[in-house]
């Protein structure tokens, strides 16, 4: 025993032992699947003005389908550190009992490179994000890993590691490695309190999901906090299908070991709300997704680390606010009823192991009606064991956590044809449906749409067991650039980038695509190149002249390969991958600025005179307290203000070939400008020629004096 103890300590020794707020959170932004993880060990989504997380698909706003993981973990014939003895003792993974029974010891975050700079104008807007990251290793092979170390009052220390990655056909899931390990350690230091078997291991996970934060107004009340969720399971057959293969070719199985949700009707709405279409809109539909996990390995024993086929002990679905209340985790009779419902008898019978839809869906589709109308709606409930774990043994669970569905193109589609029908009861079709065939009944046509759901969040439970199953090594995409610059001009928007590191034999290119007027809408790809079609030595560079003024323009930049590294199809599809999109993706607009004055004595300054305490009726409202504006300018130009005795208060150098210029009244030495009587000079840079039809406007060293007023 003595032996063991003694491996126990050697093993943990590499860890830095040291306390951790259990209210810490990661954030993880690099795929269509974003979300945050907390360092106690599980998460809720509340946060004090919505419910967050588990953002599908994250080029949109509002798509937020998170509501609480609820984590318990219990052991039989238990004594504490007290000297207790418990008939049952275990503990729930929430933030009330951090330093209680639960002791965060680590919770870092690794890149295997670094965030790019972004720049819009000016602005670094990755700048925000770069905090995520707490250090970098390159040789991981997933884009970030999060890991998480939780030390329990059972003395079973949990370590989860969750993998992220931004490869095209992998960016929508989380892969969730966890190791239950008998440490002894039942608190923050790295002394060890216990030293005693830990018998019958319960493990269990009920998850509920809100599909989604958008479609919950067109949901009915209640469904941003999953009132309304629809819970189902496969895999029940996974025993018969343990070493079955899956291909691209059929990349949809329902023998994968897994629990999912989705958004039902709600009794309080008349008209068909499956998939949440816009009723007051044009019908889009605004809750697609489908969420769950899936589970992809259990130990067989903490001496047989190959997947155990009859693991996890059940899978179904659980009342979402029903559970034994643990209290301050003194009282045996509550432990008690903990163990039993982390054995799979749902707590109050507000439960059960069956696909919670098939069973009753049909005689009643409102589902928060179903378990004794539990408000808190149906949870994804999933629970392993039992195990015996010695001192110094560990058990294994990967789980992959993903959410899927239509695309925002066929939400439009299918629910702008929804909503013509609905608006036209003499509308009867014919609908088109997957599989080629057509119905007239239009709820019919919208719902068998929104259900391929399904297949869907499957398809990539399936991706991701063939990852965790590669070790990881799936074809990669090439790095994005490490910089990149988006200006506004006068009549054009101009990108400029650096080299990628990972350009060489394989690479393809660099291509460039641009949402209009918003920046969660539908990205159009508007150029592309290949290597070393620019200046790869020093600057890539791209003139975007097509812009229309007044509106915003929104940018990312990937880099491609030619698909060499990915010709095998077993980890998805054949071809070219793209670097993630999210890396280098802008949440600023860039703009056409005003075009250049048609000559030099168009010039002009405004306000003038600058009073401060009126700027907001003279000036632009959401202009900088001391902004003045410099308009009509030439595109390229000089600009140097003095003092009315001739003392330079700041040199300007305007070079984006626009006709506007900022400046903030403040001096070459930091100083904000006092009242009196300024001049201007501005002189012309470069010669400059009308860009439609050639005529040369003004030439290099032509100038013009104003003089303005600044009032305080």
């Amino acid at each position: 025993m003595k032996k063991i103890l003694l491996t126990i300590i050697i093993s943990f020794s590499s860890i830095a032992f040291s306390q951790v707020p259990g209210s810490q959170e990661q954030y993880i932004r690099i795929g269509s699947l974003q979300s945050h993880f907390t360092a106690y060990g599980a998460e809720r989504a509340w946060n004090n003005s919505y419910y967050q997380g588990l953002q599908w698909p994250a080029d949109y706003l509002l798509t937020d389908n998170a509501v609480i993981e609820r984590s318990w973990v219990a052991v039989q014939n238990f004594t504490d550190v007290n000297g207790r003895v418990w008939e049952n003792f275990g503990t729930y993974f929430v933030k009330d009992y951090v330093g209680l029974s639960l002791f965060p010891i680590e919770h870092k975050q690794t890149a295997k490179f670094e965030l790019p700079d972004v720049y819009v104008d000016g602005d670094n807007i990755n700048a925000p994000f770069k905090g995520d990251v707490d250090e970098i290793v390159p040789d991981q092979l997933a884009d970030r890993v999060i890991t998480n170390i939780v030390n329990t009052s059972l003395g079973l220390t949990i370590s989860r590691k969750i993998y992220a990655f931004s490869q095209q056909y992998h960016d929508n899931y989380f892969i969730k490695v966890y190791k239950y390990t008998n440490t002894g350690n039942t608190d923050y230091d790295d002394e060890i309190e216990l030293n005693a078997p830990l018998k019958g291991l319960r493990i269990s996970r009920s998850t509920r999901y809100s599909t989604s934060r958008e479609g919950a107004p067109n949901l009915g009340r209640g469904q941003s906090w999953g009132k309304f969720s629809w819970v189902t399971r496969r895999g029940e057959n996974y025993v018969d299908h343990q070493n079955d293969i899956i291909t691209e070719d059929n990349p949809v199985v329902d023998w994968i070991r897994a629990g999912f949700s989705w958004a039902g009707q709600s009794g309080i709405i008349a008209h068909d709300n499956i998939g949440g279409p816009a009723i007051n809109g044009r019908g889009r539909l605004t809750a697609p997704q489908h969420a769950g996990t899936a589970i992809i390995h259990v130990d067989k024993s903490p001496a047989d680390s190959s997947d155990n086929p009859n693991q996890p002990a059940y899978i179904g679905w659980h009342a979402g606010d029903t559970y034994p209340d643990l209290g301050d985790l003194t009282t045996g009779s509550f432990m008690n009823l903990l163990y039993d419902m982390l054995s799979g008898n749902p707590y109050e019978r507000k439960g059960g192991l069956e696909r919670m839809d098939e069973t009753y869906m049909l005689s009643n589709p409102d589902p928060s009606t179903i378990g004794k109308n539990d408000g808190g709606g149906a949870n994804v409930w999933i629970g392993y064991g039992p195990f015996d774990l010695e001192p110094g043994e560990s058990i294994t669970i990967v789980e992959v956590e993903s959410v899927s569905g239509l695309s925002r193109t066929m939400c439009e589609t299918i629910g702008y044809r929804w909503k013509e029908a609905f608006d036209n009861p003499s509308d009867s079709g014919p609908f088109d449906l997957p599989d080629g065939s057509t119905t007239s009944d239009k709820d019919i046509f919208k719902d068998t749409w929104f259900y391929t759901g399904k297949d869907s969040i499957m398809k990539n439970f399936g991706r991701a067991k063939r990852n965790y199953e590669l070790d990881f090594n799936i074809p990669q995409p090439p790095l994005p650039p490490s910089l990149i610059e988006i200006t506004s001009g006068g009549d054009r928007i101009s990108l400029k980038w650096n080299v990628s590191e990972s350009e060489g034999p394989g690479f393809g290119g660099y291509k460039i695509y641009r949402a209009f007027s918003k920046p969660d809408t539908v990205y159009e790809e508007i150029f592309a190149c290949g290597l070393g079609t620019e200046n790869p030595e020093i600057v890539y560079e791209y003139e975007d002249k097509s812009p229309q003024r007044g509106f915003n323009y929104y940018y990312y930049l990937v880099a491609f390969n030619d698909g060499s590294n990915n010709t095998s199809g077993i980890a998805n599809p054949k071809g070219i991958l793209e670097s993630g999109r999210f890396y280098t993706k802008t949440n600023k607009g860039a703009v056409l600025q005003r075009p250049p004055g048609r000559k030099i004595e168009d010039a002009r300054i405004v306000p003038n005179p600058y009073n401060i305490s009126s700027r907001n009726v003279q000036f632009l409202k959401d202009a900088g307290e001391n902004q003045i504006m410099f308009y009509n300018i030439p595109a390229f130009c000089t600009i140097k203000i003095f003092t009315e005795r001739g003392d330079l208060v700041q040199t300007i150098e305007h070079t984006n070939g626009s006709g506007d210029e900022p400046w903030q009244s403040v001096s070459l030495s930091r100083q904000v400008s006092v009242s009196g009587i300024y001049l201007a000079y501005i002189e012309v840079t470069q010669d400059y020629k009308d860009p439609i039809t050639n005529e040369l406007l003004y030439k290099k060293g032509e100038n013009v004096v104003r003089k303005f007023i600044i009032i305080r």
